[in-house]
């Protein structure tokens, strides 16, 4: 039996098993099965790699933005007028064949767009090379999912599945559990807070799933028993996500106040270039970068040429690592003005925090 007609035979038990505390052990046991079996899909027997050729884009800037989406939503419109990159556009399914590559420079960023081929349902199990197309969008900093907003939002539902079954957690951090395998002693489970859903019973049948028989596991939430299997597996990614409903221009303006009010959602015309200022900005937030400006002794900053880092990495460290990573070695101390000092300039140490739009000066030892 395949690996796909095993994943769909636990489904569709899944689905028709009853879920109530009797059943809470076994469903638990069934979605570890689970979780086993499309980990097999995301990583082969063998080691070969998923992407394939015409899928590996070696990545370059300061992020990467993927464009996940059905056939024919205009994702190749979207890449061809925000980078003015040429990708295929036609009004007929299945043009984009390939990762088609594109760049924009925004707030002096330098941020990688990839139109990925159109997604169908079943992508995640192989169908229409979704596996290649999922791949790649593994190892993007945002996921643009582009919607046809004419049609029903259950395309969005679909999207979501198909990335879900791949790994890919959408505008989710990672679950706040501590999972320590030990030599001895046993499962132990202790919990900061109340639990609905996983008690030690249950916890210990999903780690018996995994052969794991000694281990301490620390819930600091209510978590659920996926939330477990997530960290007991270890290869998911968390990506924050963006939901773009292209082609308002045929909607009214009342359909738009509403589509408006979703969450992680922007609403564009690809086509005319509607509200691609308010993308941009929603784009700058979710990818959570920051601008440090260098200046080199006895000149001024350079404001069109920023230092671009992550806002989770943005020591002065993370910073002088970014220009070159020999830089620390000859590092004494840096001179910093901005929001993150109190003082204009101060004197501060290779562990200070940085602040968007603050000014860096590295002192080198004599």
């Amino acid at each position: 039996m395949s690996i796909i007609q095993k994943i769909a035979d636990i489904e569709a038990e899944m689905n028709r098993t009853q879920k109530n505390k009797a059943t809470s052990a076994h469903l638990g046991l069934l979605k570890a099965k689970l979780a086993k079996l499309k980990r097999e899909l995301i990583t082969p027997k063998g080691g070969g790699a998923v992407a394939g050729e015409g899928f590996d884009v070696a990545k370059t800037g300061d992020a990467r933005i993927g464009f996940v989406g059905f056939p024919s939503v205009g994702k190749s419109t979207l890449l061809s007028n925000l980078a003015g990159v040429y990708s295929e556009v036609a009004a007929y399914e299945f043009t984009t064949l390939t990762t088609v590559p594109g760049s924009i420079k925004f707030k002096g960023a330098k941020i990688q767009l990839l139109d990925l081929p159109g997604i169908i349902e079943g992508a995640k199990d192989g169908k229409g090379r979704g596996k290649q197309v999922i791949a790649v969008a593994r190892t993007c900093s945002l996921i643009f999912i582009v919607l046809d907003v004419l049609k029903p939002l259950q395309h969005k539902r679909l999207i979501e599945h198909e990335l879900e079954g791949f790994g890919m957690r959408l505008n989710k951090s990672p679950p706040d559990i501590t999972f320590r395998r030990k030599e001895k002693g046993g499962v132990n489970l202790n919990a900061v807070v109340a639990q609905s859903e996983l008690d030690t019973e249950l916890v210990k049948t999903i780690c018996a799933e995994y052969k794991i028989h000694n281990a301490d596991v620390i819930l600091r939430y209510d978590a659920t028993a996926d939330d477990l299997i997530d960290v007991i597996e270890g290869n998911r990614v968390y990506v924050p996500c963006l939901y773009i409903l292209n082609k308002i221009d045929q909607i009214s303006i009342e359909e738009l106040d509403i589509i408006y009010r979703i969450p992680h959602t922007v609403p564009i015309s690809a086509h005319h270039k509607w509200n691609f200022d308010d993308l941009l900005e929603r784009m700058w937030e979710y990818l959570n970068l920051i601008r440090i400006f260098t200046k080199p002794k006895g000149q001024v900053p350079d404001p069109n040429e920023p230092v671009v880092l992550h806002a989770d990495k943005r020591t002065v460290e993370d910073f002088c690592n970014k220009i070159h990573r020999s830089i620390m070695k000859e590092f004494k101390y840096a001179l910093v003005w901005g929001y993150s000092v109190k003082h204009q300039p101060q004197k501060v140490g290779k562990d200070h925090v940085l602040e968007d739009e603050d000014v860096v000066q590295i002192i080198k030892k004599i």
